[in-house]
C-alpha cells in the first residue's frame, strides 16, 4: 500500500487537525535522504503558496521528480496560473452552471466565491461541477468565483488554489471531512491499517441492467485481490475525484467514449495508474467502423463488410450487391447486440438505414452468417484465458433478443470449456485480433462455419460472470486477472521497462 505524506510550510498550519506522523514540513521533505523516498508515496501538497518557484511549486516539482504522485501536480499549478489556459478548459464546465440560475439560494447575489475541497462543494447544485473541476484542476482546495451576468446566467469568473492556513473555522471542518473521505488512511490508527500492498478501484454501476460482471463475480474479484495483497474497492461514477487514492483502476461497467468510463480511464492514466481497460482500448473497440478497417488492414478473417454513409445514398445499392440478402446492419458503437438488425430485402434495408442514420452518420453492413453459437475467447495480455460458446436465443438469430415482446432481454445458453478444447484456428484468430488492440483484457467474438472462422468483434470490457465465463476455471479465472494487475503494479513501482 502506498504511503500518504502531507507537506506544509509550518507545522502549525496543521494544528486544527488530528495529529499524524504523515505531516512534514516542506524543509524536511526537501532534505529527505534519497533512501527514504519510496516511489509509491502519495504527496498532498498543502504549502501556503503555489506560484512559480514558490515552496509549493517546488514541492510538486520534487515529488514528480521522485516518482511520487502529488496533489496538486505541476500541470495543475501551471494551468491555474494562466487564466488563458483554464478559461478554455472551462467551456464545458460553464454549461453546468445554468442550473444555478434557478437556485433561490443565490438569487440575491451577483458574485459569490465558493471553496471546493477535493472536488466537494457545500452547495448541492454544484456537486457535479465540483467533481468536474477536480478532474481538470486537482487541487486540495480550489476557490472559485462565480458571477451572474445581465441575463441571470452564472459563469466562472476566476479560480485559484486555496491555502490551508487561511481557512476559517467552519471551512476547516469541511476540509477535514472532505480529506477524510478522500483518503481515510490519514485517520486510521496503525493497528487497523490493512496489509494490502496496493489499492485497486473497481468502477461499477449497481443499477446497470446488463453489467459486464454480476455481483457474485465482483465479490470474487475482491476476494482474489485480497489473496494477492490488493485491496479492491468498488467505486461509482461520482468518485472520479478519488482516483488519486488508488494504484490502479479496473473498469467493470459497459464502456463508451461518450460517457464517464472513458473519462475515468483517461484520468487514471494521467495519474500514472495501472488501468484496465485503458482509454486506447476503449476508443478502438467501441467503434465498429475502426475495428472493421483494422481487421481488414491486417488481414484478420472477418465477415464481408461495407461501410455506408448517410451522405452517399449509392452506398446502399453497392452494399446490397456485394453482400446480398439477408444482411446485417450495425451502428458503430452498439453493445450487447443493441443497434444490430437483420434485413431481408431492399425495402427493409432502406427503412432500417433511415432509422439508424438518425443515430450515426456511418453504418456497417455485413454479410449474414448464421451459426448456432458464437465463440467468445477471453484474452489477457496476449494469452487466451477462457473459451465459451454463446448459443443463439431460441427462435432468434442473435445471442441477445431485445425485441422479444416480454419487456426483458432474452439470452441463449452457453458452454464453457478449457481453452485447449476450443479449435486452435478459433483461438489463434482471437489472439491475433486482440493483439491489434493492445495488451489488456479483451473478449473476442468469432463465428465458425466448417473450416471458415471469422472475427465478429473485439470487446474491450468482456463479460466475466459467475457460473458462465468462470464455469471451467472457477476462482482461478479471477486470480489470473488479479495476478496481471499485480504484475503491472509491481512493474510500475519498480520502474521496470520489461
Amino acid at each position: 500500500m502506498a504511503d500518504l505524506l502531507i507537506v506544509v510550510d509550518k507545522l502549525k498550519d496543521w494544528k486544527s487537525y488530528y495529529p499524524t506522523d504523515n505531516v512534514v514540513t516542506f524543509q524536511d521533505y526537501l532534505t529527505q535522504p534519497e533512501g527514504s523516498r519510496p516511489t509509491g508515496t502519495r504527496v498532498l501538497n498543502l504549502c501556503r503558496k503555489y506560484q512559480y518557484l514558490s515552496n509549493g511549486y517546488y514541492c510538486s516539482l520534487l515529488a514528480e521528480a521522485r516518482g511520487q504522485k502529488v496533489l496538486p501536480n505541476v500541470r495543475t499549478l501551471n494551468d491555474l496560473g494562466r487564466k488563458a489556459i483554464y478559461s478554455l478548459q472551462m467551456d464545458d464546465l460553464n454549461s453546468t452552471l445554468k442550473k444555478l440560475s434557478q437556485d433561490n439560494a443565490l438569487s440575491d447575489v451577483r458574485q459569490v466565491e465558493v471553496a471546493f475541497y477535493f472536488g466537494q462543494s457545500p452547495i448541492e447544485a454544484l456537486a457535479s461541477l465540483g467533481r468536474q473541476l477536480f478532474e481538470q484542476f486537482s487541487a486540495p482546495i480550489l476557490r472559485v468565483v462565480f458571477e451572474q451576468d445581465s441575463a441571470n446566467a452564472w459563469h466562472i469568473q476566476n479560480l485559484k488554489a486555496g491555502a490551508l492556513y487561511q481557512l476559517a473555522e467552519h471551512e476547516e471542518d469541511a476540509f477535514a471531512q472532505a480529506l477524510d473521505q478522500f483518503s481515510r488512511k490519514v485517520w486510521r490508527k496503525p493497528r487497523s491499517r490493512r496489509s494490502a500492498r496496493y489499492d485497486l478501484a473497481m468502477l461499477v454501476d449497481p443499477n446497470e441492467a446488463m453489467p459486464p460482471s454480476d455481483r457474485v463475480a465482483l465479490k470474487k474479484f475482491i476476494a482474489a485481490g485480497k489473496r494477492l495483497g490488493i485491496d479492491v474497492e468498488t467505486i461509482g461514477k461520482a468518485d472520479i475525484g478519488r482516483l488519486a487514492e488508488f494504484d490502479g483502476l479496473f473498469i467493470r461497467e459497459t464502456t463508451g467514449i461518450d460517457n464517464h468510463t472513458y473519462r475515468f480511464a483517461k484520468k487514471a492514466e494521467s495519474e500514472g495508474m495501472v488501468v484496465m481497460d485503458d482509454a486506447e482500448s476503449i476508443l478502438k473497440c467501441t467503434n465498429k467502423v475502426y475495428l472493421a478497417d483494422l481487421l481488414a488492414t491486417h488481414k484478420v478473417p472477418a465477415p464481408a463488410t461495407r461501410i455506408i454513409s448517410k451522405d452517399r445514398p449509392q452506398d446502399l445499392a453497392a452494399a446490397a450487391e456485394a453482400l446480398g440478402y439477408p444482411l446485417v446492419l450495425k451502428i458503430p458503437d452498439g453493445s450487447f447486440s443493441r443497434g444490430v438488425v437483420k434485413v431481408k430485402d431492399e425495402a427493409e434495408f432502406k427503412a432500417q438505414t433511415a432509422a439508424l442514420f438518425k443515430r450515426s452518420s456511418l453504418l456497417l453492413a455485413q454479410e449474414f452468417m448464421y451459426t448456432d453459437y458464437d465463440w467468445r475467447i477471453g484474452v489477457l495480455n496476449g494469452k487466451p484465458i477462457f473459451a465459451c460458446q454463446y448459443f443463439m436465443t431460441k427462435g432468434h438469430w442473435q445471442i441477445y433478443n431485445h425485441q422479444s415482446g416480454t419487456g426483458k432481454v432474452q439470452t441463449g445458453g452457453f458452454r464453457t470449456m478449457a481453452v485447449h478444447e476450443a479449435p486452435p484456428k478459433v483461438v489463434k484468430a482471437a489472439v491475433k485480433a486482440a493483439s491489434l488492440i493492445g495488451n489488456s483484457l479483451y473478449g473476442v467474438d468469432l463465428k465458425q462455419s466448417g473450416d471458415k472462422v471469422v472475427v465478429i468483434e473485439v470487446n474491450d470490457n468482456p463479460n466475466v460472470d459467475s457460473a458462465v465465463e468462470d464455469k471451467f476455471l472457477g476462482d482461478e479465472l479471477y486470480t489470473l486477472i488479479m495476478e496481471e494487475f499485480l504484475r503491472r503494479l509491481e512493474l510500475k513501482r519498480t520502474g521496470s521497462r520489461r
